[in-house]
């Protein structure tokens, strides 16, 4: 390198939760004119994302460029095989080493904000301001004097979608201020540019897409209005970014991704729920709480951990009696049941995949007994439902079928990705892994990056 403002450069802006379609259609309709920049040129597509599509899967996948398998996180939980409780997944449980690590190994200096599963922060050769599931800002930040200068400009780590399900106006100001609190830290890592690779994550679009994505679909929704309207102020603030990259000397480059699609929700299903109808999951206890995997009995054959993971009660987990010999045709019961369900007439699963199908690198890591996943964490079968369905897991629903406040689910497919830098040899990313995979590619950094264990 040579001085800080001739220094190559790489831009990541993700956009949590953004379809490519309604991208598009919005940007056709005029609504977000500095996003249309972008969306509407040819090197702008949809991308797939990892499965099971949940934000701390997917953007674990993009920060260490690689799967599910090789990362470690499977979905917002995880249950300990032997005490059975349950934790949220966060930054210690993801395995390797990230981009971060990877082009600090060659001296490359990253800054990075609001970037899921990043949470409770750690060194790196630059700045980092931990996203979803951040809970302190003290712990959200590295180096640690940022979390006073963020504090200080009104920074808050996540918007309340507890109180705003309820409520969709304080769920609309609340969203106005967390954007505004990205724009404060933008501001704040942005201008000396001494970094050479700047993610900044908008995670706003899927707590919007939660409970309102209806209304952007639909123009005589009665939220429909005010939901555009932050659009509008979200738009601007993509703008920004726009600006100051088209602000950059060359050689620069510009990444923008979702990390899935969206999609109007019609209906939750309960996989706990539809495995007790189906005699295959007991509680020996009433359970304290939707997370509370501490009941579950060993006459439990199966359970499941959020949106879709069931794994077999099998030896892997203390309590587990299921032999291995006859996991497989339980495996085939539970797919073939799965797949006949439906509701008011509509099926309600479209794929169930097996551990080999969903995580192929998993399988170079067999278990001793039978192939079995030797991952604790890695399900036996991953559940991917038909569009309009969200798929649950919790230890206290009663109902198969139910619907609380969300309007909006997560899709596996139609994931917002746009390259700056067109594509040479190969067609480009396809899956969110791939992304993170280009980052090590411009930066010629591409060495091994996942140690399995």
């Amino acid at each position: 390198m040579t001085d800080a403002t001739a220094r190559p450069r790489l831009v990541v802006l993700g956009l949590d939760g953004l379809p490519y379609s309604t991208a598009c259609r919005l940007c056709r309709a005029g609504h977000l004119p500095n996003l249309a920049r972008i969306a509407l040129t040819p090197l702008a597509r949809p991308i797939q994302a990892e499965l099971p599509e949940l934000s701390p899967v997917n953007w674990t996948s993009f920060f260490t460029a690689a799967g599910p398998e090789e990362h470690g996180i499977f979905g917002f939980t995880r249950l300990d095989p032997r005490s059975y409780s349950v934790h949220v997944a966060d930054f210690t449980q993801v395995r390797g080493r990230t981009l971060f690590d990877r082009l600090g190994d060659h001296g490359l200096t990253s800054r990075v904000v609001n970037l899921p599963n990043t949470y409770p922060a750690r060194p790196l050769k630059g700045m980092l301001v931990a996203g979803f599931v951040a809970q302190d800002l003290a712990r959200a930040t590295f180096p640690p004097f940022l979390a006073h200068q963020l504090r200080s400009a009104g920074y808050t780590l996540e918007t309340d979608t507890t109180q705003g399900g309820a409520n969709l106006g304080y769920l609309l100001n609340m969203l106005d201020h967390t954007l505004h609190g990205r724009g404060a830290a933008l501001n704040l890592l942005w201008p000396d540019l001494a970094w050479d690779l700047f993610v900044f994550v908008l995670t706003e679009t899927d707590r919007l897409g939660h409970f309102l994505f209806p209304a952007l679909e639909q123009a005589d929704h009665p939220w429909h209005g005010p939901s555009m309207n932050f659009l509008r102020r979200w738009d601007d603030l993509v703008g920004d970014i726009l600006e100051r990259y088209d602000r950059l000397p060359e050689p620069k480059r510009l990444l923008v991704l979702a990390d899935h699609g969206f999609t109007s929700l019609d209906m939750e299903m309960d996989l706990n729920a539809w495995l007790r109808e189906q005699g295959l999951f007991y509680v020996d206890t009433a359970p304290r709480n939707e997370l509370d995997g501490q009941a579950i009995s060993a006459k439990s054959r199966a359970f499941a951990l959020d949106p879709g993971r069931i794994y077999l009660h099998t030896p892997r987990f203390a309590r587990g009696t299921i032999p291995p010999g006859e996991a497989a045709e339980l495996a085939r019961r539970i797919k073939a049941e799965l797949l006949r369900l439906q509701w008011q007439g509509r099926p309600v699963i479209r794929e169930v995949l097996s551990w080999q199908e969903a995580y192929p690198k998993g399988a170079a890591l067999p278990h001793p007994m039978n192939r079995i996943p030797a991952d604790p964490a890695m399900p036996d079968l991953l559940c991917i439902p038909h569009r309009g369905f969200s798929l649950r897991a919790k230890f206290d629903q009663p109902t198969t079928f139910s619907k609380a406040d969300r309007l909006g689910c997560h899709t596996p497919d139609d994931a917002f990705f746009y390259d700056s830098q067109p594509p040479q040899a190969t067609p480009g990313p396809v899956r969110v892994r791939d992304v993170g995979r280009a980052v090590l590619e411009h930066f010629n950094a591409q060495d091994p990056l996942i140690t399995l264990r």
